[in-house]
This record gives structure tokens, C-alpha cells and sequence, in this order.
């Protein structure tokens, strides 16, 4: 195993505020497959809380509890004081976000029934604005980059940049696989040391580009697939390696699970772990979001994050050791 590298990890996608409604009751029940093309339904929710999200500022905050100091790139609006405060506050660099006084920050709606199910709405605001903010300049000591749900232009600018200038990153087209196009997701496939999707995510990647699973295992250093409750697959050239979850003292909220998993992979990358202990610090990452209402509502210190790993998964003298040293 390599010891930690030096060095940073640069973090671009969304900047958002999240809308968060509870239904109480499920989704499935009040849709009519025949009539989906005509669909025309209202759900009257019995809670509305506003938590600061996106993808960009999720993943930077579980860094920063994990012991890094990420370096936030990305886009936000006039109303982003109050969110740049509580994210330098909890640890986060945001000197790489670029305030357009003329725009909102995004804002994702997400309507979550009592089964975990979700209908959401994303309006872009500022986010639009983020290819034309590139990230060259913010490269210098930056070992690792993740590239995350974002304006769809600004994520091809992010992967030719990180291509020409020889810096490894992380691929999570995400949600926006739909918006791009064939051949902009074979790039950012091909060029990636890591490409990470949900198993809905993956089927429409594999859909769109008319990649099988070898051509995508082969295309990268490790494929990984998260499972929701059945935890995730990493798939290496050597073979797969399920990662099970870590059990949640109780369930709240998913949103922003899928980001704090991203942020325990990258803090395992950083450490220089394998991808079975990686996996593992992904998963305690995440069940600490599912315990609160709200992607960046949890909180926790390096050593209770060891002790709940080691509840779940066991003694891990290698993770104790560069976990509690970081």
C-alpha cells in the first residue's frame, strides 16, 4: 500500500441550495402507467427545509470532515454568502468560486416519499455560467480532481483540461448523462482514473455510449457502481469486490448520500488505500448523511468516523494509523 500523497484534492460540480419535502405517502401509488404520457399530479408535502447542497459543495464538505482541505471550483450566486461562511467554516477552500451578482445560486427540489423515493427539479442559475470559469489556474498542487454533475459544458472543458495537463481525476457524469452527448462521455470515460455512477446511472452510460461492462472495466483504473442498500461494486481488471454497506443508526434523508460516499472513495485514494478499505470509508461516509435531513447537516470528528468504521467492518490497523494522522 502507498503512503498518503501530497498535495490536494480540486472539487468542481454544482453549488446548490436543496428544497427538501416529505411525502407521506409513496409515489407508486398515485401513478397510472397507462397514462404517464399525460401525467398531471400533485403531491401535498407535509415538511419544506432549505439546506445549502450540490454535488461540488457536499463532496467538499465530507472532505473536509474526513481532514482535507478541498478546493472548491464551481459557480454561485448573490445569495452564496451565508453558505461560502458555514463551508470555510467546516473546512473548506472557497477561493476557486466565482460569484455572479446577476443570478441565484441553483436550487435542487427534492419531493422524497415514505419508501426513499424521489422526484427532483434542478434550476441552474448560476451553475450555467461555470464553463466560463476554467480550472487551469487552480491546478498547481492539486493531485486529484473530481469532476461532478455540473454545467454540461463546463465538465467536457474539465475533462480536456485535466487530459492536457496530466492530472488524474474522477469521472461522475451523474445526472447529466442525458445532456451529454456520446462522445463527450467516451472521452471523459477513456481519460479517467475512476469513474463512479449509481446502477440506474450505469445502465444509461452503458445505453448512450454502447459501452459493455469490459469496455468500461478496461477504460479505467477501477469502475465503481453504488448499490443503495446493497452497497456498491468495485470493478478492477482483476475482478469485483462488493463493498457492503455501513448500517445507519437511522434513516432520514438520502439526499446527498452519493456524495459522502465520493468523499470517503477520495479520501481513501488520498491515503493511499486499497479499494477494498476505500470502499468501506465510502460507505460510513454515507450512512452518516442518511442519519440527518439534509446533505451537509452531519458532523463528525476522525476518531468517532474510525470507531463507527470499525463497529461496522472491524479493526483496520492501516486505516487507524493514516486516518487519525491526516
Amino acid at each position: 500500500m502507498e503512503e498518503k500523497k501530497t498535495g490536494r484534492v480540486l472539487v468542481t460540480g454544482s453549488i446548490a441550495f436543496d428544497y427538501l419535502m416529505q411525502f407521506s405517502g409513496q409515489f407508486s401509488d398515485y401513478l397510472i402507467p397507462e397514462k404517464l404520457e399525460t401525467i398531471s399530479v400533485s403531491f401535498l408535502v407535509h415538511s419544506l427545509k432549505k439546506q445549502w447542497g450540490g454535488c461540488a459543495g457536499n463532496i467538499a464538505y465530507s472532505l473536509a470532515l474526513l481532514g482535507e482541505r478541498p478546493l472548491l471550483v464551481a459557480t454561485a450566486g448573490k445569495d452564496f454568502s451565508e453558505y461560502r461562511a458555514f463551508l470555510e467554516g467546516a473546512g473548506v477552500d472557497t477561493s476557486g468560486v466565482r460569484v455572479f451578482q446577476e443570478e441565484f445560486t441553483a436550487s435542487f427540489f427534492a419531493n422524497t416519499d415514505k419508501k426513499g423515493n424521489q422526484i427532483c427539479s434542478f434550476y441552474t442559475g448560476a451553475m450555467r455560467f461555470a464553463k466560463s470559469h476554467p480550472i487551469d489556474p487552480f491546478l498547481e498542487d492539486q493531485n486529484l480532481v473530481i469532476i461532478s454533475p455540473n454545467d454540461p459544458e463546463a465538465m467536457v472543458l474539465h475533462v480536456q483540461t485535466c487530459q492536457e495537463k496530466n492530472v488524474p481525476y474522477i469521472y461522475d457524469p451523474g445526472q447529466q448523462i442525458v445532456c451529454l452527448e456520446p462522445n463527450e462521455l467516451i472521452r471523459g470515460i477513456q481519460g479517467a482514473k475512476v469513474l463512479i455512477l449509481n446502477e440506474y446511472e450505469f445502465e444509461l452510460l452503458k445505453k448512450k455510449t454502447q459501452m459493455s461492462d469490459v469496455q468500461l472495466v478496461n477504460s479505467v483504473s477501477v469502475l465503481v457502481v453504488t448499490l443503495g442498500e446493497n452497497g456498491s461494486i468495485f470493478w478492477t481488471k482483476e475482478g469485483k469486490i462488493q463493498i457492503p454497506i455501513a448500517r445507519p443508526l437511522r434513516v432520514v434523508d438520502p439526499t446527498g448520500v452519493g456524495d459522502a460516499f465520493r468523499a470517503g472513495l477520495i479520501k481513501g485514494m488520498l491515503l493511499g488505500l486499497d479499494w477494498e478499505i476505500t470502499g468501506r470509508i465510502g460507505s460510513v461516509a454515507a450512512a452518516y448523511v442518511i442519519e440527518t435531513e439534509g446533505p451537509q447537516a452531519h458532523m463528525y470528528t476522525l476518531s468517532e468516523f474510525y470507531h463507527r468504521y470499525e463497529e461496522n467492518f472491524g479493526f483496520c490497523e492501516v486505516l487507524q494509523k493514516r486516518l487519525l494522522a491526516s
